[in-house]
């Protein structure tokens, strides 16, 4: 809690530890499924959605309890790891500034910019749709375009498969190094997501998306970051239109296509993806990072008040 006295609704119930470390301690517990369970058995159905506890049944929950010396080393212990906690998101937060604006000085460059020159086509002009479809429904790996992950297997996003058999014939087939556009819109795609496919087995994707085969001899690394910037967005933005859908852009196939391609020469192009995967590595170790303390965190609260 912050050091500044606040104000709370009438409606809570407001608790204070008879020790600074008891508040700490029983923080902790009040986290564990334990108690959480334990306060849903006490409840009953209130007028509003959601179950009610009232103060008299609250009071007489029982908790758990050990000497003032032992609650003051648990919690001692999990104020450690939640200040890591704290520090690692700190980081997070400053890798995913530190490569949106590795992104931006890169991809809202002038085309003569450091003696560079770029070039500009249409996306018509270096790629091709794909006509590759499932129609004996051979192959059962559906994959989803996700704006945060990419392209993936549907089972590990949604730890199941949604598309039944029998209803993939008429889904895209896929395969390495393909592009994808998903019209849907996201908080971290407001254009949709658009992503390179990075798996050697070939997959099924809905016909609502767009499956492009690149057909230049350009990095495709760093068109696969090139799309994850919003150096594109303007045109999306000028040209497209919300579709039946609020949360979907609806374009022609020739709008589609005439989307801007910008590149420098090759020697660049490997420059800036080789820039931008270290930097992506980086945030995707201090993710795993943040996630494990988490884990570990969770762990010892299950763990201690067992």
């Amino acid at each position: 809690m912050a050091n500044e006295n606040g104000i709370v609704s009438p409606a809570y119930t407001i608790l204070r530890g008879k020790k600074p470390h008891s508040s700490r301690f029983y923080e902790a517990y009040f986290h564990t499924d334990e108690f959480i369970n334990h306060v849903l058995s006490k409840s009953v159905e209130g007028i509003r959605d959601g179950r009610q506890i009232s103060y008299d049944a609250f009071k007489w929950l029982g908790l758990p309890y050990c000497s003032p010396s032992e609650q003051g080393k648990i919690a001692e212990l999990f104020s450690v790891l939640t200040k890591r906690i704290e520090k690692q998101t700190e980081l997070i937060d400053s890798l995913k500034k530190y490569k949106r604006g590795v992104m931006q000085r890169i991809f809202h460059q002038s085309s003569t910019q450091d003696n560079r020159v770029w070039t500009c086509v249409r996306l018509g002009d270096v790629f091709k749709k794909v006509s590759r479809r499932n129609t004996n429904g051979m192959i059962k790996n559906v994959i989803t375009n996700s704006a945060e992950y990419g392209l993936i297997p549907q089972r590990d996003f949604f730890d199941k498969d949604i598309a039944v058999d029998g209803n993939t014939a008429n889904y895209y087939v896929i395969e390495e190094g393909d592009f994808v556009y998903n019209p849907r819109k996201s908080n971290t795609a407001p254009y949709g997501p658009f992503n390179r496919y990075t798996f050697s087995e070939r997959g099924i994707i809905s016909p609502l998306y767009t499956c492009l085969v690149l057909q230049a001899d350009i990095n495709p690394s760093y068109l696969a970051w090139y799309f994850r910037s919003n150096a594109w967005h303007r045109y999306i933005y000028d040209n497209g239109s919300q579709g039946v859908r609020h949360d979907r852009v609806s374009m022609t196939d020739d709008l589609l296509m005439g989307i801007p391609v910008m590149f420098p020469d090759h020697t660049t192009q490997q420059v800036y993806a080789d820039m931008l995967d270290k930097v992506e590595s980086r945030l995707q170790a201090a993710q795993k990072e943040y996630e494990l303390l988490v884990k570990v965190k969770d762990g010892y609260v299950q763990q201690l008040f067992i």
